[in-house]
């Protein structure tokens, strides 16, 4: 038997919540739906595939939610991968509908969330979620009584940790207030850094960081681009180098690039091999 470590076992590890040991680079299951999220995907047994690979290569952190299909990724997750390794941690979200393709509206309702909990439970066949994210602040509900919804259902077993998604630094602290956050979800790559200042918060405070749209380059992977040139140097795509900055930005950061595809999977979870020098990741820091 070998004794080669997984690939993704070289991002390192992070102790989510203090007590879930992920790798770092983790795997997100939006695009195992159909086109814009929504519906069942062309392919499923490509989809299946890709989570069971996805587990081979040693990744311990999916992410998902309701709201991808909606309940198709979850539904996924679970035929593919049930029963579940130990050390694999299962991520969702609530607090979207859906009514049609690429149509998102936030609702925050207690009692929204605390059916669409119940129902994570079901179609991810676990008896307690490891951790359940707010996907967003609801406008119109407080976000007290949101959360403070999601803490009962915590109290009850039924959550184990508690995360929120697309939030600012105040928006966090006004959360802490009712229930423990270990973790947020905002938009963060190379090329889009407008959370600096909560990532930056999420470092000094132990919060797990989870950027969504991770691979996200911009006009730095241009010819003639910084990140085109490093990426030769090293052999690797602009993405694979786009993850690999980001791995070495926090130590707190938990990348989760997602695909619907094998071969696109191995090359993202290959990135965490790929190691930039400190002048290589100041030239990117500095390139946006």
């Amino acid at each position: 038997m070998s004794t080669t470590p997984a690939p993704a076992a070289a991002s390192g590890t992070f102790p989510l919540g203090g007590d879930l040991p992920v790798h770092r680079l983790g795997f997100g299951a939006m695009r195992i739906t159909g086109p814009d999220v929504w519906g069942e995907p062309k392919d499923p047994e490509e989809a299946v595939r890709v989570l069971r690979r996805t587990v081979e290569l040693g990744v311990t952190f999916i992410d998902t939610a309701d709201s991808y299909g909606p309940d198709v990724s979850e539904q996924l997750i679970r035929r593919a991968l049930h029963p579940y390794a130990a050390d694999l941690v299962i991520a969702t979200k609530g607090g979207f509908t859906r009514s049609g393709p690429d149509r998102w509206e936030p609702n925050g309702r207690p009692d929204y969330l605390r059916r669409q909990a119940e129902s994570s439970l079901r179609k991810l066949g676990v008896e307690r979620i490891d951790l359940y994210q707010l996907h967003r602040i609801d406008p119109q509900v407080p976000v007290e009584e949101s959360l403070g919804e999601l803490v009962r259902l915590q109290e009850e077993g039924k959550i184990r940790h508690i995360g929120l998604s697309q939030v600012s630094v105040a928006e966090i602290e006004r959360a802490r207030a009712t229930a423990e956050i270990v973790s947020v979800q905002n938009l963060y790559n190379l090329a889009d850094r407008s959370s600096e200042d909560v990532l930056d918060h999420c470092e000094r405070e132990g919060l797990a960081f989870i950027p969504w749209f991770p691979i996200a380059t911009g006009t730095l992977a241009a010819a003639g681009g910084p990140l085109a040139g490093i990426s030769a140097d090293h052999g690797a795509t602009p993405s694979q180098l786009a993850l690999a900055w980001l791995l070495r930005r926090s130590p707190v950061m938990l990348p989760i690039p997602g695909t619907s595809s094998v071969a696109h999977l191995e090359e993202n979870v290959a990135a965490a091999s790929v190691e930039l020098s400190d002048e290589e990741f100041e030239t990117l820091a500095k390139a946006v």
